[in-house]
């Protein structure tokens, strides 16, 4: 596994930080004052590790980091349309977080819906969605983020967190995939 398999940069490492130095700021601005409540973080795992740890260190609005382990893809690029929970939030203090709901990338908005309604059923004070990618172009469902880093076309990218079969996730910036590395053609 190598940059080879990168046909494309589509967001730099530059890109990255600016977009993380962005949303801090509107959630900093959001948050300030609130009355009460706690702000907690609640990454997706595995893909917005990586963008969550650098967002937090971005905030200067104190937070509290959990996360949920969800999927909704099967092996391969296609999403299943089925989410499943394999890891939840285990908070008897839910009515009094404001969470904001990290993510690595949005195709169809179903998971970052469900989510959303989720956990304001679990009793969730209050709950906003943030998203360093957006592929608009793919939405099944009307949804869209509180906070949004970039639109990108629809292309499979990797990199910074996103993953293909569990490789790719280390690279710095986020890059488009060559379709060899995913049809089994690449040598």
């Amino acid at each position: 596994m190598t940059d080879s398999m990168i046909a494309k940069v589509l967001v730099t490492e530059r890109e990255i930080d600016e977009i993380g130095t962005r949303i801090a700021a509107r959630i900093d601005e959001d948050f300030k004052g609130r009355d009460g409540g706690r702000l907690v973080l609640l990454g997706i795992l595995k893909g917005s590790v990586v963008f969550l740890g650098d967002l937090m260190r971005k905030l200067k609005t104190p937070h509290e980091i959990e996360f949920m382990k969800v999927s909704s893809y099967g092996a391969g690029t296609k999403t299943t349309g089925q989410l499943k929970i394999h890891l939840d939030v285990m908070r008897s203090d839910l009515g009094d977080c404001d969470i904001v709901v990290v993510e690595d990338i949005i195709d169809s908005g179903r998971t970052l819906s469900y989510l959303v309604k989720y956990l304001k059923e679990r009793g969730a004070r209050s709950v906003c969605t943030c998203t360093l990618l957006d592929k608009p172009s793919r939405r099944e469902i009307d949804f869209t983020a509180d906070y949004i880093g970039r639109e990108i076309p629809d292309e499979f990218v990797v990199g910074y967190g996103l993953d293909y079969d569990e490789k790719y996730r280390m690279l710095p910036y986020v890059g488009v995939l060559t379709p060899e590395a995913y049809t089994g053609s690449a040598k």
